[in-house]
């Protein structure tokens, strides 16, 4: 199976481009980047643990 090329973008609440990318078009995981520093890596983590997250920073 070949990797999937992430599809990355931003909020659409972001003003600027001074936020995260995420890319969710993976079936085992979520990436995210920050947009002023892309070449410093990429953040990877499993679709539910990213669901959890998501759904605790909207109860914040």
């Amino acid at each position: 199976m070949q990797p999937v090329a992430p599809n990355w973008r931003t909020s659409s609440y972001t003003g600027t481009e001074n936020c995260v990318e995420v890319a969710d078009n993976d079936p085992k995981h979520v990436m995210v980047q920050d947009t002023k520093a892309r070449g410093r890596g990429i953040l990877a983590v499993q679709r539910d643990s990213w669901a959890a997250f998501v759904e605790y920073a909207k109860e914040a």
